[in-house]
């Protein structure tokens, strides 16, 4: 039995290890050591319901969990495969993902385990494998993307749309082998790329998710600005089959993790390609937000509640939450803002009161944005402002 190390605990490489964890033997490395101690516990330190029932009970339904946790970066020494789930962030100085501690890990596993294969799942721009192998001497870092959405993480992993990993080899395909036996779906649809293809299909797909989010929003805009019903526009045109009803749900722009950086890293890899599409996604979410605060400022608001920054239901992560660059507008125009946000700690957010109490809360805001419209502000829902029209993400 292959032995196989995760290298970041996230909501990527932890639902990585624990779908592996099924029939490998794997050891999670995390540098955090609040966060391996959680793990030992059986305690998720993310959101994630699926992920949490598995650690808590080890087992995936009735497979048990060959899974430990540690800080030390030995367990490399003896792996097959290293996953390198460590997170890439997007530098907007430079036009660029910031690849450092992939790059790191990399240099760590070839130092101590050159024969080790090293499965890239963190999102990287276009070309990165080719560039890392040239620029480290080695051949084994090969790219698999991953398609999961922050709170399902682990859901996605069982039931995956497809599998691609980025090389035609047969020490890829065993990969893709591994993880269709730890999924819950027995027809998978494998692919296996050149490395920087695979690269681009988990850009492209974001970017598409992001130019759909884009397109629902700017119809939801027109019909606020012409007085019509977006629901019933939104309802006819997704009953074309071609279009469909899914990722139709207005909101205040896309946000969270993948999409926001992604979209702007592909924009970046066009510097020599001729575009106006994928530009105009980007600014399209900068746009939207414009909008949504006006909208709101025209009602005149005295004191402005944020209800939850997280980006979506079932997630608490807040990077990049649209609902944020509504809040710092107002804010700019002189209006007050509460906010109230279970997940923080800090008593202010961005200069802003952060409220515990929910019912002071609705008490103290005249107007409460909403991302989501939720149970708990049905009894003031007439103050109110959402987006939501089809209570989905």
């Amino acid at each position: 039995m292959p032995t196989i190390a995760v290298v970041g605990l996230g909501y990527v490489g932890l639902s990585m290890a624990v779908l592996l964890g099924q029939h490998q033997r794997v050891v999670g490395i995390d540098l955090d050591e609040d966060r391996i101690e959680l793990l030992r516990s059986g305690r998720s330190p993310i959101a994630d319901p699926e992920l949490e029932q598995y650690l808590e009970q080890h087992r995936v339904g009735e497979r048990a969990l060959d899974l430990t946790f540690t800080t030390d970066t030995a367990a490399y020494a003896g792996a097959e495969y290293v996953v390198v789930a460590t997170p890439t962030n997007y530098d907007p100085e430079t036009d660029a993902f910031d690849t450092t501690s992939v790059e790191q890990v990399v240099r760590d596993v070839v130092a101590a385990n050159p024969d080790a294969t090293l499965v890239v799942k963190s999102t990287v721009p276009v070309g990165f494998v080719e560039d890392v192998r040239a620029r480290l001497g080695t051949d084994q870092v090969i790219f698999s993307p991953e398609f999961l959405r922050e709170g399902r993480a682990l859901k996605d992993n069982l039931h995956p749309s497809r599998i691609i990993v980025g090389e035609k080899s047969d020490r890829a395909r065993r990969f893709a082998d591994m993880l269709v036996a730890g999924s819950l779906e027995p027809d998978v649809p494998v692919l296996l790329t050149d490395p920087t293809d695979a690269e681009a299909i988990k850009l492209f797909a974001n970017t598409y998710l992001a130019m759909r989010i884009a397109f629902f929003n700017e119809l939801d805009s027109f019909a606020i600005g012409h007085g019509l019903s977006s629901r019933q526009v939104i309802e006819g045109v997704g009953l074309d089959p071609r279009i469909g009803t899914h990722y139709n749900n207005p909101s205040f722009g896309y946000g969270g993790y993948c999409l926001p950086k992604d979209t702007r890293q592909l924009l970046a890899n066009y510097w020599n390609v001729p575009q106006n599409l994928i530009r105009a996604i980007v600014d399209a979410n900068t746009t939207r937000k414009d909008f949504i605060a006006v909208d709101i400022l025209n009602r005149s608001p005295k004191v402005v509640g944020i209800h939850r920054l997280v980006m979506k239901s079932g997630s608490d992560n807040f990077r990049f939450s649209a609902v944020q660059g509504v809040m710092k507008r107002i804010k700019g125009k002189g209006v007050e803002v509460i906010v109230y946000e279970p997940e923080l700690e800090e008593d202010t957010f961005f200069g802003s009161t952060v409220c515990r109490d929910l019912e002071a809360f609705k008490e103290s805001a005249d107007l409460i944005v909403a991302n989501r419209m939720v149970e708990e502000l049905e009894d003031v829902a007439e103050k109110v402002y959402t987006r939501d029209l089809f209570g989905s993400d």
